[in-house]
């Protein structure tokens, strides 16, 4: 028999009361369907279905929770093989690469991201053992077999983890060929679009410029004017709904919201265009188009999202080297009162209109988020994200706003991955964390265990299910 190496009772409570209710709970929602409502799996991977080329190009290349942590630690990210935007020569060598992930392996004990690899490795590949230095080649040979069969191509594995929506992240020029031809297919599941307007908003970004001329070409409409510049996004909006969107989503630093005149915003564009914008440009434009998003909400029915609190590409070196999104993004603080009332007073009140906040300032949870979600119909509560998404982060959560929120004014759980197998490692963490929550509210007297029961279920499926519309 093989050696397990993952405890069934793992993130439960040690009292046994608690975690006997809790295993209990767990049971309930283990194998519920997967509702992934927002994430940045490419479409084409499920289209063409190819196999994986190799442990490295699926584990530790397209997963920037796994090279933060090795570069943290001093190791080149050309040593990891992260594709260079500058032409840097890296590591092609991919089992040299997963030779230095087996070195370094021990870095992840106690980590959110350990936790996900060793769900991976034991409950998808069946590895019966914790990878180090020793074993490295042995579980890279183990994991290149099971690759080379069908029964881990992309589709397949799709349908073993039981995912019924998958929601991935795509920008407005995007022309979405690989959903329409996935929508067309035989796939257990919805892949859908999610509308993330951000590389047409940031006046300032190094592609801007580039991303209106996308814009224009995937609108048919010449953006060379605020006005047309709306009318685009409107069409764009519309074609993603078309194809099964439901959901729109904006990283911003800040949330602060505030509508510009027709004119203010025309002049901000203006200068955008000639190359000319201001810090102060680009923080009002944002702001506006917030509204904006709003008020397109409003009218269209998408689901608004907002991911904020996070400083971008904070460390400079790694942006010029290596682009986007290479684990750089720190959190900083943030207000919402102030920020949102705007907002929030102008469609707030719209039973019709949901907009779902996502921070990564938990000072904020009790003192701002909890009291507004509690409060305004439109207004619900995105999953810890990014260094929240963790067994600690998802405990402080709940503790901080079930009891001024509630349940019901939450989503309950969003993986936000760009590694397809931690799927399913992510939502079985969730599970267990929510289980736990409430089994601890069922010892202290504060439920039952029939609500719990409820309860449960609706953090794992029926929440998400409901508020993106699915």
């Amino acid at each position: 028999m093989a050696k397990r190496i993952l405890n069934e009772y793992r993130f439960f409570d040690p009292d046994k009361n608690t975690r006997d209710v809790a295993y209990e709970l767990y049971q309930i929602v283990r194998d519920l369907p997967i509702i992934s409502p927002h994430g940045h799996i490419d479409a084409r991977l499920l289209l063409e279905n190819k196999p994986f080329p190799d442990p490295t190009e699926l584990i530790i290349i397209p997963d920037h929770y796994v090279y933060r942590m090795l570069y943290s630690q001093g190791i080149p990210l050309e040593l990891l093989g992260i594709p260079a935007a500058d032409g840097t020569r890296v590591e092609r060598d991919h089992r040299r690469i997963w030779q230095i992930f087996g070195d370094n392996f021990h870095l992840f004990v106690g980590t959110p991201t350990g936790a996900w690899l060793r769900h991976e490795f034991a409950e998808i590949f069946g590895i019966s053992e914790v990878l180090n230095s020793k074993n490295a080649m042995k579980v890279y040979n183990q994991i290149v077999g099971k690759l080379q069969t069908k029964a881990f191509l992309p589709r397949t594995l799709f349908e073993r983890f039981g995912i019924e929506v998958l929601t991935t992240t795509e920008a407005p020029g995007d022309t979405l060929e690989y959903h329409k031809k996935l929508k067309l297919s035989s796939l257990k599941g919805r892949v859908i679009p999610c509308f993330r307007p951000d590389s047409v908003v940031n006046v300032l970004s190094r592609g801007w410029k580039a991303a209106i001329d996308g814009l224009s070409k995937a609108a048919g409409i010449e953006v060379g004017s605020y006005k047309n510049y709306i009318k685009a996004i409107e069409n764009r909006r519309e074609y993603f709904k078309s194809l099964g969107a439901v959901s729109t989503d904006q990283g911003v630093e800040s949330p602060w919201t505030h509508k510009l005149s027709t004119a203010r915003s025309e002049a901000i564009f203006e200068r955008a265009l000639a190359g000319k914008a201001t810090e102060e440009d680009a923080r009002g434009f944002t702001a506006n188009m917030l509204m904006e998003m709003a008020r397109m909400s409003v009218e269209d029915g998408l689901v608004m999202q907002i991911h904020t609190g996070s400083f971008r590409n904070h460390n400079r070196h790694i942006f010029d080297r290596f682009g986007l999104d290479k684990g750089a993004d720190i959190p900083v603080q943030t207000e919402y009162t102030r920020n949102m009332s705007e907002l929030l007073n102008e469609f707030g009140n719209d039973r019709g209109f949901t907009i779902v906040v996502f921070t990564l300032d938990e000072s904020t949870y009790s003192r701002e988020l909890a009291p507004l979600a509690g409060h305004y119909p439109a207004m619900k509560l995105g999953a810890p994200w990014w260094f929240n998404d963790s067994i600690q982060g998802m405990k402080r959560f709940r503790e901080s706003v079930m009891e001024t929120a509630g349940i019901y004014n939450t989503v309950g759980f969003t993986d936000d991955t760009r590694a397809f197998l931690s799927i399913p490692a992510r939502h079985d963490l969730s599970r267990r964390m929510d289980s736990n929550f409430l089994a601890g509210m069922v010892a202290r007297h504060i439920i039952s265990f029939e609500e719990a029961l409820v309860l449960c279920k609706a953090l794992a499926y029926d929440l998400a299910k409901k508020a993106y519309k699915l």
